[in-house]
């Protein structure tokens, strides 16, 4: 199976983490649209059926292409996810 670009994948979060706190503060059918295309981008982009299980493997990737990429500063684990 193929694995996404870390790259990719972090833009993916950042921008699905930006839609949905633009529709808790503000509910438009536009950002509506716009965060189901993030949603469904990013279950496609790891293989799953549940937007939240995409973000946890997400997670998990960008985790562990932290920790394998030379001369990378380690992250400190706060425990929280990188998106929601």
């Amino acid at each position: 199976m193929l694995e996404p670009d870390p790259k990719v994948v972090r833009e993916l979060l950042t921008r699905y983490a930006s839609l949905r706190i633009a529709q808790a503060e503000r509910e438009t059918p536009a950002t509506a649209r716009e965060l189901a295309d993030a949603s469904y981008t990013l279950c496609v982009m790891m293989a799953t059926t549940s937007v939240h299980d995409a973000v946890r493997k997400a997670d998990a990737l960008l985790l562990a292409k932290g920790r394998t990429t030379p001369g990378a500063e380690p992250e400190a684990d706060s425990g929280l996810s990188l998106a929601v």
